[in-house]
């Protein structure tokens, strides 16, 4: 089998799973470079690989020595947001393929640098959306195909998820969220709903986002944490957050269809990315866990709840019939692993990504899109076409 030599930068929380959980336990891949600008992370890293592949992979504190390196075709980027875009356009005008974790863009340029280097080299930069090979989001995709939703009218979901320690404690943690929250107001995590919605919608590939308005909510519930927790740092305990507690972001697009996002991580709430699909035929709740189809249910039919388990018997995807979650190492319930599959997939074959560098570029443009008009008193802000700059 064919073996790739990965470079991998960002050892935080994604970058060190990833090294433990998928890079050193695919059979295509050899680890040979682990970066980090905190070395103690770098060390960690670097004993996993050791234990678990048998050789010593090169350590650094500087991302260029990855992507400079020989002894790397492959760069996985798992860095700050910050580093994001500077990083995997190095790596891609170095030759190398790249894999980069989620999140918004900060300028609209650095969308349109990723497209530009896409262009001038003919290397894709893959977000790793790993929610877009969720078993129940390509289930519903599935069946969208098959028709049984009919046509698609809207679409919502969002990143739902209680961050008020993590956010606190960035400081302590060396979490990149603490300083966003303090100086940016915008959906700043827009893809893990937006990516397995793109899909649904052929957005990008035969239709596309026009514009969005954006509303955020004050800022409390930061504030209301830190003072209530004697161990979070004093100053944030008034601290002007820019980050409005509650984003929502509602997205026109070019066939009629519409998408709402939601950014909601600094108030106490269960996990949820409530991924909703109405059709003229049918429609998924994430938040009921059902489906719920013309003929089969009606608005009084309690077994639509929690009836999703009857659907994967039907129209579970064929990447998750092929064996399902107990054939998938790595984080997520398997969706980690499948997402690094379709990256190796690309590497391998030279095919085009299932999330191409157009794709990526596209959905991290939602943020600094957001917060332009959240800016200007959520007036509609136009959606460039990425495969037409």
């Amino acid at each position: 089998m064919e073996k790739f030599n990965v470079g991998i930068i960002g050892l935080g929380c994604r970058g060190s799973w990833a090294v433990k959980d998928i890079l050193t336990e695919r059979e295509d891949v050899n680890v040979t470079f682990v970066c980090d600008e905190y070395e103690d992370r770098t060390e960690e890293s670097k004993a996993v690989v050791e234990k678990k592949q048998g050789h010593t992979p090169h350590t650094s504190l500087d991302w260029h020595d990855v992507v400079n390196s020989p002894d790397v075709d492959v760069v996985v980027n798992c860095t700050a947001w910050e580093g994001h875009v500077p990083i995997s356009t190095a790596a891609m005008e170095a030759g190398k393929p790249v894999a980069m974790e989620v999140g918004g863009a900060y300028q609209l340029d650095e969308c349109y640098r990723l497209v530009d280097t896409y262009k001038k080299t003919g290397i894709h930069c893959m977000m790793l959306e790993n929610c877009c090979f969720n078993r129940e989001e390509l289930m519903v995709l599935n069946m969208v195909q098959q028709g049984l939703f009919g046509k698609i009218v809207a679409c919502s979901g969002g990143y739902q998820h209680d961050l008020r320690e993590e956010i606190t404690f960035g400081r302590e943690n060396r979490h990149y969220r603490l300083r966003n929250y303090k100086a940016r107001n915008t959906d700043n995590y827009p893809t893990h709903e937006l990516g397995p919605i793109a899909k649904v919608l052929d957005l990008g590939h035969g239709n596309r986002m026009k514009y969005l308005v954006s509303m955020a909510t004050g800022s409390w519930g930061l504030n209301d944490y830190a003072r209530r927790n004697e161990k979070a740092d004093p100053e944030l305990r008034d601290y002007k957050f820019h980050q409005g507690d509650i984003v929502k972001t509602l997205i026109m697009c070019e066939g009629g269809e519409t998408v709402t996002l939601t950014l909601d991580t600094t108030l106490p709430r269960s996990y949820s990315r409530g991924f909703t699909v109405r059709g003229t035929r049918g429609a998924y709740f994430e938040d009921g866990d059902g489906v719920f189809l013309d003929g089969v249910n009606n608005e009084w039919d309690k077994s639509f709840y929690n009836n999703k388990q009857q659907f994967f018997e039907k129209y579970d995807h064929p990447l998750w019939q092929k064996g399902g979650a107990l054939d998938f190492r790595g984080g997520h319930g398997g969706m980690d692993w499948l997402v690094y599959d379709e990256f190796f997939r690309y590497v391998r074959t030279g095919n085009t990504p299932w999330i191409d560098t157009y794709d990526t570029a596209s959905w991290m443009s939602i943020t600094p899109l957001a917060a332009k008009s959240i800016e200007n008193g959520s007036a509609p802000v136009e959606i460039p076409d990425m495969r037409e700059i």
